[in-house]
């Protein structure tokens, strides 16, 4: 094993939608209607995607919001404070370039998220690369997006470990070709990767 793949969204930062909108908001029905304005015809997958314009979407949110506009508004503009950088997530990274593995990202994740909070990825920079979701216009679980990195970064895929806590995004990968492995958070998956990587050699 050369090269270690990391899922970004509840593996190396914590995105916590839930919890977001009930620091906001203490008032159900305005959840509830948060909810749906976000997650309705797939369009917060369509934002990873970047297939539609952040105007378009914005426009579409608020064109749907009723009432709970403003409470819409309010939650599409501090939306960064969503996301946040595990403590665990830059030594690890450093602990995998010590011990002679490459490092890279492959997240489905949207243009204005990254700019909302930029700080949360910092860690990307520490790695050899990686891809967003927005900027090839392509998602997980699609296998395209998959060749995209190995072919970006000249990467052999069975010389490759995924991270992704999404199961289907881990079938994907094996499907691909890569070795794969299910996060269940920090404490319970990472003597899994270890002792995978030890059993693996380098």
């Amino acid at each position: 094993m050369k090269n270690i793949i990391f899922d970004i969204g509840n593996v190396l930062v914590d995105w916590d939608w839930p919890a977001y909108v009930n620091r906001l908001f203490d008032d159900k029905k305005v959840i509830d209607a948060m909810n749906e304005g976000y997650w309705r015809n797939n369009l917060w997958q369509e934002m990873d995607r970047g297939a539609i314009s952040q105007q378009t979407i914005h426009r579409e949110l608020l064109e749907t919001a009723g009432e709970y506009r403003d409470a819409i508004e309010l939650a599409y503009q501090r939306l960064g404070e969503c996301v946040r950088l595990f403590d665990y997530t830059e030594p690890w990274i450093d602990e995998l370039h010590a011990a002679g593995y490459r490092v890279y990202y492959l997240s489905n994740y949207s243009d204005y998220l990254i700019h909302q909070n930029p700080e949360a990825l910092r860690f990307t920079e520490k790695m050899e690369g990686g891809i967003f979701s927005c900027y090839v216009k392509l998602i997980k679980p699609d296998l395209a997006i998959y060749d995209t990195l190995c072919k970006k970064y000249d990467l052999i895929p069975a010389e490759s470990l995924f991270i992704d806590d999404k199961y289907i995004n881990i079938v994907a990968a094996k499907e691909y070709g890569m070795h794969a492995i299910r996060f269940m958070g920090y404490e319970e998956t990472r003597p899994v990767i270890d002792r995978y990587l030890s059993e693996s050699g380098i």
